[in-house]
């Protein structure tokens, strides 16, 4: 019999993946939980496991299709086990009646089609049909598929699951922009989530049933893709996966939290002789500690001493969340854009725990690796772009933190040491934090702290 793989939910609540590659092709044969296809979401790249044993009959989706979650995503030929659920019964004559409706069975968390409405009709089994025709669109591997995905997907919070239209941050941006409620909205996706698709056919419609509305008033809704055409002169790219995401990131953070830049430019030498001296140890052969792990190890330290850059702004609870621990973020730039995975508890790690981890981190981004659950969490992040030349810049907060820093290149400059004028190695710090709830004399401390580590790196010692 013919069985689909529906596109699953792949953590956070994310509505769609495009197709990377796919691992299989029509025709193989396939083992429960091999690896099909890899997807990419708006937060990183996962692997799918296939939750049937079986070969490959159809491939619904080409690489580089974006996938409704809910949609179908491959079609295998399984066996027929003895008792299958939601099979059709052996066929009789033609003309014969309706087929009973199926139970229902308990799905993955977005596996599988938007339930049915009370008092839908099923739909008739075609007469004459064979049992290995049917279509299963509801898998005899829930629980498989469950396990075999629970590593590197977050599933949906049911805190999160209320009565409120489905849709995502950046959509009812779009639609409070428009003054459009989107209760009055029905989605035209399989999943259930409005899009701006959606929001764009309301007001058209709305539009054009206006009173005293006239042609050219309907038209100022241009429909969708229009205006889009390329010349040679130019080269138009779809916004899809991480690009999407972090955009719509940083305008959330952008007109969410009032943001606050403050500098500072600090004598780095003795750090830096500090991490050349390191790299000599052959004790430490195989770890590679940077300047911007002593920098990341100065902020773990100065966050001791001013806690409330390490916190979070909550604007439903009307309240300021304080972490007493650090999820250090570290923004690595990929090919497919800026993502910040975090260091979990990196405070508790010592200097060269903190270098191995930072640098797993980053290897795993460029590869497009990173788990959705190393992208969340955060509760402050460094973004390090001296690596490109740049002294100083003015970093946009990771939504939901208090703060960033950034660090500049680091260059030989003449500065006053011990009365003299003598090249020293100085680099720019750039801190942007929210000025919700961190006055600028909370942000300077901090700074302050993290410079006065980087000059002296045995200052460390005094926030044991």
């Amino acid at each position: 019999m013919i069985a689909e793989f529906l596109l699953p939910d792949l953590g956070e609540g994310l509505p769609e993946a495009e197709i990377v590659q796919w691992l299989v092709a029509q025709g193989d044969d396939v083992r429960l939980n091999q690896p099909i296809a890899e997807v990419e979401t708006a937060k990183a790249i996962v692997e799918l496991p296939s939750p049937f044993a079986g070969t490959v009959s159809a491939l619904r989706a080409a690489a580089g299709d974006v996938v409704e979650v809910g949609s179908p995503l491959i079609a295998f030929e399984v066996e027929a086990p003895a008792s299958t659920p939601g099979a059709a019964p052996e066929p009789g004559p033609a003309g014969a009646g309706r087929a009973e409706p199926e139970p229902p069975l308990p799905n993955l968390v977005g596996y599988g089609a938007a339930p049915r409405a009370a008092g839908r009709p099923q739909r008739r089994a075609r007469a004459g049909a064979r049992p290995d025709e049917l279509q299963v669109t509801q898998t005899v591997a829930a629980q498989v598929m469950h396990d075999a995905l629970h590593d590197v997907v977050t599933p949906l919070r049911d805190d999160v699951r209320d009565e409120r239209p489905r849709s995502t941050p950046p959509v009812r941006a779009y639609a409070r922009e428009r003054g459009v409620d989107l209760a009055l909205i029905e989605a035209s996706g399989v999943t259930g989530i409005i899009r701006r698709d959606d929001i764009d056919q309301f007001l058209a419609g709305r539009t054009q049933s206006a009173p005293g509305a006239s042609p050219a008033d309907a038209q100022r809704v241009p429909p969708a893709g229009a205006g889009r055409a390329a010349g040679d002169r130019e080269t138009r790219l779809p916004i899809r996966g991480v690009r999407k995401h972090t955009a719509a990131a940083m305008v959330r953070s952008a007109f969410t939290a009032p943001h606050v830049t403050t500098f500072l430019e600090v004598d780095v030498t003795e750090a830096t002789r500090f991490v050349a001296s390191l790299r000599t140890d052959r004790r430490l052969d195989g770890h590679r500690v940077g300047i911007m792990a002593v920098a990341a190890k100065a902020v773990c330290l100065a966050l001791r001493a001013e806690p409330t850059l390490n916190a979070a702004w909550d604007e439903d609870a009307a309240e300021i969340v304080q972490y007493h621990y650090v999820n250090l973020g570290i923004a690595a730039a990929t090919e497919r854009g800026l993502v910040v995975p975090h260091v979990a508890d990196a405070d508790s790690l010592s200097l060269i725990e903190l270098a191995d981890e930072i640098g797993r981190l980053a290897e795993t981004a460029r590869s497009g690796r990173t788990s959705p659950a190393a992208l969340s969490g955060g509760t402050f992040s460094i973004t390090n772009f001296g690596v490109f030349g740049v002294d100083a810049g003015t970093p946009i907060l990771n939504p939901g933190e208090a703060g960033i820093l950034g660090l500049g290149s680091v260059r030989r400059r003449p500065w006053e040491h011990e009365g003299d004028i003598v090249l020293r190695d100085v680099m720019t710090l750039s801190l942007s934090f929210d000025h919700r709830l961190v006055d600028g004399e909370q942000a300077s401390r901090f700074l302050t702290a993290v410079g006065d580590i980087l000059r002296e790196p045995g200052r460390a010692l005094l926030f044991g």
